[in-house]
């Protein structure tokens, strides 16, 4: 049996993300999401899927916008004016600045917002952009605490293990001449019993919002459209995958 799961990030970034991430759940293929829980959007796409039987994760964020916690609590990871340093100042950075302290209370703070907005804990939980190896061990540490399903994300193209299963994430946005189609297409060549193929999807239209804080951008768009084509779902039909979901794993 072939196994697939498709995820899509960035529920909350902006409403133009939201809307494009709603049609992808409501009429495409996405049955995993992500939800940034700071974000000015937040509520606007809660809203939207509320009703939608979905596996939800959290998709911690420590890039963008104000967090949760008290900045004074959190030096490593604000700026000046008390809002998130960017994900190009991670980057940029020659060494890991985040302090492994401060990043939990930041983390446990965004799992009780969504303790407070959806009234259960998570499906599974993982990070937003960030690649720092403190970040990473403070996901982990917090999703062993709460005995959460994390989600970690792999540095080479090895499967890692989540929850049961070994995992193959596939993410292809930030290349050039990208083709979501493409990417599903490999996947499927891929897929099989034994390891989970995952793609990881930001579908989304654009607004003011994610035009002046994301580079990711027609991309995102062009993602809406491809998980919601009918030809899309025909041929994973075709191909006699199954589509799963995070409770799966």
């Amino acid at each position: 049996m072939k196994k697939i799961l498709l995820r899509a990030d960035d529920l909350g970034y902006s409403e133009a993300v939201n809307l494009g991430i709603e049609k992808s759940i409501r009429q495409g293929l996405i049955r995993s999401l992500g939800v940034m829980v700071n974000m000015p959007a937040t509520l606007h796409g809660v809203e939207l899927i509320r009703d939608c039987d979905i596996a939800l994760g959290v998709h911690v964020n420590i890039c963008a916008e104000q967090p949760l916690s008290d900045p004074a609590l959190i030096p490593s990871l604000v700026d000046e004016k008390g809002y998130f340093k960017s994900s190009k100042t991670y980057r940029s950075a020659s060494e890991d600045f985040v302090v492994f302290e401060e990043v939990i209370i930041e983390i446990e703070a965004q799992y009780h917002r969504f303790l407070e907005l959806f009234g259960r804990k998570p499906d599974y939980f993982e990070g937003h952009a960030v690649a720092s190896a403190q970040f990473f061990k403070g996901l982990e540490y917090v999703a062993n605490k709460y005995q959460l399903k994390y989600s970690g994300f792999p540095l080479d193209d090895k499967p890692i293990r989540v929850g049961h299963s070994l995992v193959a994430f596939k993410m292809e946005s930030l290349q050039a001449n990208y083709d979501p189609f493409i990417l599903l297409q490999k996947m499927v060549a891929a897929a099989s019993d034994e390891v989970v193929q995952m793609g990881i999807f930001h579908p989304g239209y654009l607004d003011h919002y994610i035009l002046t804080h994301s580079s990711l951008l027609q991309e995102r768009c062009l993602e809406v459209e491809v998980l919601t084509k009918p030809a899309t779902k025909n041929f994973l039909e075709q191909a006699g995958v199954v589509l799963i979901d995070y409770r799966d794993l």
